[in-house]
């Protein structure tokens, strides 16, 4: 007769099994390319179905980028159509954007640094990833990111209040840079300094227009521009020229209260962190977002560190009643820990919430029209690709 104590000794082996079976079909990964491997799961969260899509990438076999639609500032474009044009065997859809129907559309709502040139500054101190590539592996960080913004001159810093390539509003002080496009699109209620970097000499070119909107911004330098008449910051500005000074575009970065100086190629926020050194680590009210956000299940797109040093992309499909469900945060990001994820993110979700992979799209997207077009992607590429077939 079986005793009491071995009945709980089985059960509990049996329990420890059935865990990993369900570990082990959640990550039943299969390599599609060197450095990527892919999965597709089917997941229950009680009774209701979720439809997730899983990337693997070994950063030392591949690289990551993030790219803005059109390759500029705003605009919207498919996150297949950025991945077909860059070459990617893989991409997702990436951060927050304004989605309308205006000339704005496509603007990203919050942090987005394009190689090396920043196309928006951030927002709330939101969760970023940051990406640096080098010939033999990418580097990957995943944490809060603020940016401040300022313009350098030979006395120091004039500012650390403006925005970047962003709608100008009331009260707002603007940089427009050559990645926005060729005019600012403000109206003429405003003052705004054309600024051209020195060429082998301590002066930098500006030129001041007041009341005269829609400035064309130069190729080879930004636009200032301030809502209001002549105020004392363009005055201040202005007089550089006269004093023969250099004014500089200038970021500075920060985590916290610590300043940084990171090499940073790519950068992409989001909302909000899921997940830092191991633990869940929800920060929507640090960063902002709504509780409805937070607890209500949408389809989800998020980015994730993992134990091995592997970086991991996924989406999950939602409303889809009796298909996919989604997903909550809470739900989301014990998910990604069950996957071994040490820092993870969340990114855009709901409509925009897309998977590329070998020329298609292998999630099924919320919009009843399919894909939706978007702001930015992350792109993933091989670093040694198989040679042509002759």
């Amino acid at each position: 007769m079986i005793r009491f104590a071995q009945v709980l000794r089985l059960v509990s082996i049996l329990c420890v099994l059935c865990a990993r079976c369900g570990s082990s079909l959640a990550q039943d990964f299969k390599q599609v390319h060197p450095g990527v491997e892919y999965a597709q799961v089917e997941h229950k969260l009680g009774d209701d179905p979720v439809k997730i899509n899983l990337l693997r990438l070994d950063l030392t076999r591949v690289r990551l980028d993030v790219h803005h639609a059109l390759d500029k500032a705003i605009g919207l474009e498919t996150t297949s159509s950025i991945a077909t044009r860059k070459g990617a065997v893989a991409a997702i859809n990436a951060g927050f954007f304004r989605l309308d129907k205006g000339e704005w559309a496509g603007d990203a709502s919050e942090l987005l640094m394009v190689d090396g040139r920043l196309l928006s500054d951030s927002v709330n101190q939101r969760v970023a990833l940051s990406i640096v590539n080098t010939n033999k592996r990418t580097s990957v960080d995943i944490g809060q990111l603020k940016v401040d913004v300022g313009l350098l001159n030979d006395d120091g810093l004039i500012s650390l209040n403006f925005d970047v390539n962003r709608e100008r509003k009331m009260g707002s002080f603007v940089i427009y840079t050559p990645e926005f496009g060729t005019k600012t699109l403000t109206d003429d209620n405003g003052v705004e300094v054309i600024v051209r970097p020195s060429n082998g000499t301590r002066t930098s070119a500006l030129e001041l227009k007041d009341g005269i909107g829609n400035t064309r911004i130069p190729n080879d330098g930004f636009v200032v521009s301030l809502t209001g008449k002549i105020s004392i910051e363009a005055e201040y500005l202005h007089s550089m020229f006269y004093r023969k000074q250099r004014v500089r575009f200038a970021p500075v970065f920060s985590r916290g209260n610590l300043s940084i100086t990171p090499r940073i190629e790519d950068a992409v926020a989001g909302v909000p962190q899921l997940i830092k050194n191991g633990k869940i680590d929800i920060t929507w009210e640090q960063e902002k977002a709504s509780r409805a956000f937070v607890e209500t299940r949408h389809p989800r797109t998020a980015v994730a560190k993992l134990k091995d040093g592997k970086f991991l992309m996924m989406t999950v499909d939602g409303r889809q009643p009796g298909v996919s469900v989604g997903m909550s945060l809470q739900e989301l990001a014990e998910y990604l820990v069950s996957l071994g994820a040490v820092d993870a993110m969340n990114l855009d979700g709901g409509g925009s919430t897309t998977m590329f992979l070998d020329g298609k799209v292998v999630n099924k997207p919320s919009d009843p029209t399919g894909e939706r077009k978007i702001g930015d992607a992350i792109v993933v590429t091989l670093r040694n690709k198989p040679a042509a077939r002759k």
